[in-house]
């Protein structure tokens, strides 16, 4: 690759159970595979049509049971760009992603990710986005909703995901973090507040920060799964 030439972006999707809306999130991202991008959608053993829906609006489709982890690291090793997204199914990203994934990553920068606007009913969900983005600019740490992106190289460089049913998106960014610190893009990608509207909202508030506060301490993830469960 040429100083000039602009790397590729991979966007890896893991799903699961995502008939439902996964048509509309693939649908955005038309935009971005016209200009080169691709798109790797990765099932994690769905027993609904996920699969058929998705595959006229993906570069590649598989199927990898075993945890979003898993499902991540097995799209990465199909990816082909230089630059790696991992975008939720819940997730929309803004117009202009790829353009601004790249230009984040032009100065050195290893790894980043976006800020997050929460959608749903509840007006309390805005308060949840802006503590996450301020957290997450604090702390260095990004959560899977803020569609982590990063070069293949440091993504090889720390071993991918690890191989853990929950808090996977805290781990890598603290290998990451190891690295240099992330690029915090103010600009915001949609996700849906389906999991707090499910729980309530204070309760999922409650619960993520008792389950980060236990994992922190050294718990097992796989402990910590059963719990959020």
């Amino acid at each position: 690759m040429t100083v000039t030439e602009k790397p590729r972006l991979s966007i890896v999707m893991p799903v699961l159970n995502e008939a439902a809306g996964i048509v509309t999130t693939l649908v955005a991202l038309a935009p971005l595979r016209a200009r080169g991008a691709e798109v790797i959608v990765v099932d994690g053993g769905s027993s609904d049509d996920t699969l058929a829906f998705a595959r006229p609006w993906a570069d590649s489709i598989c199927v990898f049971p075993g945890g979003r982890a898993r499902q991540m690291n097995a799209g990465a090793a199909r990816a082909s760009g230089e630059v790696l997204l991992f975008l939720h199914a819940d997730t929309q990203l803004p117009p202009s992603a790829d353009e601004l994934v790249v230009e984040a990553l032009r100065e050195n920068a290893g790894w980043g990710r976006f800020d997050v606007r929460i959608v749903g009913a509840p007006r309390m969900l805005r308060i949840v986005a802006l503590l996450m983005n301020l957290r997450s600019r604090w702390s260095g740490i990004a959560t899977g909703d803020q569609a982590i992106f990063m070069r293949r190289a440091q993504f090889e460089a720390i071993g991918g995901f690890p191989d853990q049913p929950l808090m996977e998106d805290v781990e890598i960014s603290r290998r990451l973090r190891a690295i240099s610190r992330p690029v915090c893009l103010r600009t915001q990608v949609r996700t849906s507040g389906r999991r707090w509207e499910k729980r309530g909202v204070w309760r999922t508030i409650f619960l993520m920060w008792r389950l980060r506060w236990r994992y922190w301490r050294g718990e097992p993830a796989a402990t910590l799964a059963e719990a959020y469960r």
